[in-house]
């Protein structure tokens, strides 16, 4: 019998295939082991009033009783009048109406850590990376 080593790859472009391959085998064990599947995507869409194009929001999704915020952006011109709040608490309370219990995000420290704080987060841990002087921050509320 010949055994032959699977190939391994590394790449910053990953096909659909490739991708799909990936998250069916994670779902199929996590299933397996626990039972459960309900990942499911979330997103809160900030769209522009006079083309209905989308200029900000947030991408995450729910699992397992946990709120994941992959991604949050607003255009500059759109922060510090209540917008950032609403739409972070239009995400937490989506993953409340579908049985989360905690919510999970990361930031950096030059993107938005204060405003998390303000909005209930707390800090579960830090990691330095780069460039100096800079940390990523892992933050979780309970919902």
């Amino acid at each position: 019998m010949d055994v032959t080593e699977p190939v391994v790859v590394v790449t910053e472009a990953p096909d659909a295939e490739s991708v799909a391959a990936i998250a069916e085998g994670l779902r199929a064990y996590n299933l397996k082991v626990s039972g459960v599947n309900d990942r499911r995507p979330l997103a809160v869409i900030v769209r522009d009033p006079a083309t209905g194009r989308p200029i900000g929001g947030i991408n995450g999704r729910t699992a397992r009783g946990l709120l994941v915020i992959e991604i949050f952006y607003l255009p500059k011109s759109l922060r510090g009048g209540g917008l950032g709040a609403r739409v972070l608490a239009m995400a937490e309370e989506e993953g409340r109406r579908r049985g989360c219990k905690q919510a999970v995000l990361d930031t950096m420290n030059f993107q938005a850590p204060e405003f998390y704080k303000r909005q209930g987060w707390r800090v579960l841990g830090q990691i330095p990376c780069e460039p100096p002087g800079t940390v990523r921050y892992i933050m979780t509320k309970a919902l």
